[in-house]
């Protein structure tokens, strides 16, 4: 017998900030803000996450740290505990795992739930969503807000509406009459750009994208006006995909100042290979394709790529790729504002070429050495063992 579909987007509310509120009394009812060093307002770096009363002033996520101390001086100000988050996550995840099997991870504070086989269990999908947020907020202390629908998209907006604290379910009857008054930037993929374009052309809302004939939104928009014009009409039929695999690894830094030292360059770009290296081995990942990200001065970030031959996890063969792709630069002569690693493509396996495959000794000797490394490092912290360039 065919049941109707009922997925959950759970979404804990300001997760970071939450999590330091929780901990420490003296800041509830305050603005917090989690991330870079203000420094009195010249700090470089970003917002990761903000409290509700900081979002009284305008901050938000990914904001420069530098504006959001001019708009919230008094806020406090933290440089966040990521260890600390990840327990918390953890704990979350396992209370969501009693409610069903079939979770689908976004981020480290929100999720996809297919609940579709197991609501029966807990009354109804609402009273579902309601026993979800009632077991996160006894036993962690945090509060989330839920959002439930026939299918994944309509489930997120669904979830982002009344926050914090917020239940919103979504029948499928309703999609449509629940989407078409909302803003057309709600839909997923609808950016700045995209949002000007369509107002350019009368189309403000999701029900006025909604109400126009596909024909004209794909003239508009090309191949992507395609999903365009279907999500605004409430369709999407992805599935749940419970615990998707990693695609990509991989770390940056933003400098405190713009930097033209080419050293200081490679050695940064050394580091997040190294830090790279150590997480693909702990998520028992290798690499085939890695990724160079620069951004200069004037704000341009470009990307350049490298293939290998043979999925790695060796910081010196990621320190290697990166370089050469770094190189192709001007260092030196314009000023780096941000460099980053990425390694993506990633196998849980060596892959092996040949029908008959040679014993590879130098690898088996890098396999050790770095298990040796790692063991060093996690005993004594990360930067007590220096590698030659």
């Amino acid at each position: 017998m065919n049941r109707p579909i009922w997925i959950a987007h759970v979404d804990m509310d300001a997760f970071f900030a939450s999590v330091e509120q929780r901990d420490n009394p003296a800041f509830r009812g305050r603005p917090v803000i989690v991330g870079a060093d203000p420094k009195g307002g010249r700090g470089r770096g970003v917002v990761a996450a903000c409290s509700y009363e900081a979002r009284v002033f305008g901050i938000h996520s990914a904001m420069p740290i530098s504006q959001a101390y001019r708009r919230c001086p008094r806020a406090v100000y933290l440089p966040g505990d990521r260890s600390k988050y990840a327990r918390v996550s953890r704990q979350i995840f396992r209370i969501m795992e009693r409610f069903t099997p079939d979770i689908e991870p976004i981020s480290i504070d929100e999720a996809f739930l297919d609940i579709t086989g197991s609501w029966h269990l807990f009354g109804s999908p609402e009273s579902t969503g309601r026993r979800i947020k009632a077991v996160i907020r006894e036993e962690s202390g945090l509060i989330a807000s839920v959002g439930l629908a026939p299918n994944k998209m309509t489930a997120k907006i669904a979830s982002d509406l009344e926050k914090p604290d917020g239940l919103v379910v979504v029948p499928s009857s309703g999609i449509r009459d629940f989407l078409s008054p909302l803003p057309v930037g709600k839909l997923w993929g609808v950016g700045r750009r995209a949002r000007e374009s369509l107002a350019r052309h009368g189309i403000r809302t999701i029900g006025d994208l909604a109400g126009r004939d596909i024909a004209e939104i794909v003239l508009l928009f090309g191949k992507n006006g395609d999903q365009l014009w279907k999500r605004a009409n409430g369709i999407d039929p992805r599935p749940v995909h419970p615990l998707e695999r990693a695609k990509s690894i991989g770390n940056e830094t933003t400098f405190e100042t713009d930097i033209t030292d080419v050293e200081i360059i490679e050695d940064t770009l050394m580091r997040l290979s190294e830090k790279v290296s150590r997480r693909l081995r702990r998520a028992g990942f290798k690499g085939r394709t890695l990724h160079l990200k620069i951004r200069f001065d004037d704000f341009k970030t470009y990307t350049r790529a490298v293939s290998l031959d043979r999925p790695t996890n060796f910081a010196d063969e990621i320190y290697r790729g990166v370089l050469e792709r770094a190189r192709t630069f001007p260092l030196g002569r314009r000023p780096v504002r941000l460099v980053g690693v990425q390694a993506a493509n990633l196998v849980s396996r060596p892959e092996q070429p040949d029908l008959f495959p040679i014993p590879h000794p130098e690898e088996e000797k890098k396999e050790r050495l770095h298990s040796a490394l790692d063991v060093i490092e996690s005993r004594f912290g990360e930067g007590v063992i220096k590698r030659r360039k």
